[in-house]
């Protein structure tokens, strides 16, 4: 692991009450959203782009919907329409 993750997960497990632990998963949720958020704003309709499926496997397709959080592509291979988290996706 990183060393920052790793510092991260330490001052966590140090961490002793509910609102404590509360207040660290605000941040993360919000974190997870800013990157979303930037993810998809990277993206445009028509553009190629590669993502790990559900099974491992490697998904090529164009992007048909860029949502806020979310980006519809349809799969090449098998013409599927897939709903991305944006992070996930790559352009190639």
């Amino acid at each position: 692991m990183c060393n920052n993750v790793t510092k991260a997960v330490e001052a966590i497990r140090k961490l002793e009450s509910s609102d404590q632990i509360n207040q660290i998963i605000d941040a993360i949720k919000l974190q997870q959203t800013y990157v979303a958020r930037n993810a998809a704003r990277s993206v445009q309709v028509g553009t190629l782009v590669t993502f790990e499926g559900r099974r491992g496997n490697t998904v090529t397709g164009e992007v048909l919907k860029v949502n806020q959080k979310t980006i519809v592509v349809r799969d090449s291979a098998t013409m599927a329409k897939w709903k991305v988290t944006a992070s996930m996706v790559s352009p190639i």
